[in-house]
C-alpha cells in the first residue's frame, strides 16, 4: 500500500516521494546529571526557558518540528544553509537561559538526507544518521555532516561567520555507530572562536 502511495504522489507531482531534507538534532549535554541533582521543578523551569529559547529562531525560519524529545527535539528544514542559520540563532539565544546558577550547554547534528515521511514523523538510515552527528558533539557545539556542508557554499558560509573544521574519528569509534565509514563530520565554530588561537600562532611567529 504504501508504495502504491509513493509511486501515485510522484506520478501526481512529478517528483521523487521523498524529498531531499535536511534534519537537525539538539539535545543538553550532561542534563540528566544535572537534573537528578536539581530535582524536578528546577528540571522543567530549565526546560521551558530552552525550548523558549531554541523553537522559535527555528520555527521563524521555516523550519518544522517534528518532535520534542525530554530536552532535545528533532526539526526538519527544505534548506541546508537555512538550517545551518537557524541553529547558529538557535545556539546564541542559549545564551540567556540560566537556572539557579546553572547554563545549560546545547548540541547539534545537522545532515541532510532522503529520509521516509510518515505521517507527521520522519524515519530512516539519514534520520538515524542525523541523531549519531549529534552525539559526537559530546561537549556541545554544532556538527554537519559532508552532505550537507557539501550544499552549502563558502560564501555562505561566510555570510554565516562560521568556519567547518573536520572532527576527527574517535579513536576507540565501535563499528555500529549507525555512520557510515566514509561520512565526513564538521565541526562548526563562529571565526571570532578561531580569533584567540590565530593570535596566539602570529605572536608565536613574532618571537
Amino acid at each position: 500500500m504504501l508504495q502504491m502511495w509513493q509511486a501515485l504522489t510522484e506520478a501526481v507531482s512529478r517528483q521523487p516521494a521523498n524529498p531531499e531534507v535536511t534534519l537537525v538534532f539538539t539535545d543538553l549535554v550532561g542534563f540528566s546529571t544535572w537534573s537528578l541533582e536539581a530535582g524536578d521543578d528546577a528540571a522543567l523551569a530549565l526546560l521551558r526557558q530552552v525550548a523558549r529559547a531554541v523553537e522559535p529562531p527555528l520555527l521563524d525560519a521555516g523550519g518544522h518540528i517534528v518532535k520534542r524529545l525530554g530536552d532535545g527535539i528533532m526539526a526538519v528544514f527544505r534548506n541546508p544553509t537555512v538550517a545551518v542559520g537557524a541553529v547558529l540563532a538557535a545556539q546564541e539565544a542559549m545564551k540567556s537561559v540560566e537556572v539557579n546558577g546553572y547554563t545549560p550547554r546545547m548540541r547539534a547534528g545537522i545532515h541532510t538526507g532522503r529520509p521516509q515521511r510518515l505521517a507527521a514523523d520522519w524515519l530512516g538510515v539519514d534520520v538515524n544518521i542525523a541523531a549519531r552527528v549529534m552525539e559526537r558533539a559530546t561537549k556541545g557545539g554544532i556538527m554537519v555532516s559532508g552532505p550537507t556542508l557539501d550544499l552549502i557554499p563558502q560564501s555562505e558560509l561566510d555570510a554565516l561567520g562560521v568556519v567547518a573544521k573536520r572532527a576527527r574519528k574517535p579513536v576507540f569509534a565501535s563499528k555500529l555507530t549507525g555512520i557510515p565509514p566514509d561520512l565526513a563530520i564538521y565541526r562548526l565554530k563562529t571565526r571570532r572562536e578561531f580569533l584567540p588561537s590565530v593570535e596566539t600562532v602570529e605572536t608565536n611567529a613574532q618571537a
